[in-house]
């Protein structure tokens, strides 16, 4: 145990690895955000699993007046809520002054998507890349699109993953939660040229340069950017990420509801997947005006 650390915060940081399967880069995450709180409680004489309403508004405001910015704010504030719904769980506290608290104003940015054409143009694009980098960038690129899936849960997928008539594939993502997606034949289609260009002692159906090891994602990085720019597209508007919201926002736009979505996409809260809500009321406008009865052209 950091001798440094509070107790309490301490048993936090374990009770997410334990019952969460928390990441590394969580758990510092967390801990960075307690430990400032921690100090700014210490300086009012108080403790950090103890420390007051009026602490915790006055360390909120100080954020802003340290000048940071309001999504940093906001992780900061969930932190503290977490860690106070645990101590409230675990009867440290009989309260929970976070609830009292206002969250930040986040500025309403709207994920970046590419249109239907322009995945389209992509999946083109990588099949004129000559070898096997061809072959790798169109397996990904199919597969990104057809099941959302996160850059480190592509490139650790076992070689045989897409192997057979299973239509659908088993993915472990954040926190090792596993959940099955389904697959395109397109995707499986691709997936079989790879694994035939492959060496079958090879583990996984993205190998790096060093077979024993999958593919960075800074690898894969460097040749999505290659394929956009023989399709023509600005390679600053592509990215995994930005093929993983494309497939959500479709996947709306083509009449997919939330709770199906948030399921193949991994979030653990439907308000994670509430992000692509641009989608559907940008659906409903489009149906009002079609069959609304005083709607223009109606």
């Amino acid at each position: 145990m950091d001798q440094g650390r509070d107790r309490h915060v301490e048993a936090f940081l374990e009770m997410l690895v334990a019952e969460r399967g928390a990441a590394r880069n969580t758990l510092l995450a967390y801990d960075r955000d307690l430990t400032d709180f921690a100090e700014f409680a210490m300086g009012r004489g108080e403790g950090v699993a103890c420390a007051s309403a009026g602490t915790l508004r006055g360390y909120m405001a100080s954020l802003g007046t340290q000048g940071l910015k309001p999504r940093s704010a906001a992780r900061r504030l969930s932190a503290l809520r977490q860690f106070h719904r645990f101590l409230l769980r675990e009867e440290i506290r009989t309260d929970d002054p976070t609830g009292l608290l206002d969250s930040p104003k986040l500025p309403g940015l709207l994920p970046k998507y590419l249109s239907e054409d322009e995945v389209d143009a992509l999946l083109s694009a990588a099949g004129r890349v000559p070898g096997r980098p061809g072959v790798v960038a169109r397996t990904a690129l199919e597969i990104l699109y057809a099941t959302g899936l996160r850059v480190s849960e592509l490139v650790s997928l076992p070689r045989m993953a897409l192997a057979g008539d299973a239509a659908l594939v088993m993915v472990r993502g954040k926190g090792g939660k596993e959940r099955m997606v389904p697959l395109s034949d397109a995707a499986k289609d691709a997936a079989s040229e790879l694994v035939a260009l492959s060496d079958k002692r090879v583990r996984w159906l993205f190998p790096g340069r060093d077979p024993a090891r999958p593919l960075t994602r800074q690898a894969f990085f460097l040749l999505l950017k290659q394929v956009a720019i023989e399709a023509g597209i600005d390679p600053a508007r592509v990215s995994p990420h930005v093929l993983r919201h494309s497939f959500a926002s479709h996947m709306l736009a083509r009449g997919a509801d939330l709770r199906s979505l948030q399921m193949l996409l991994g979030h653990a809260d439907i308000a994670t997947t509430q992000i692509y809500t641009h989608v559907l009321a940008e659906r409903l406008r489009k149906l009002v005006e079609a069959h609304h009865p005083l709607a223009v052209g109606g």
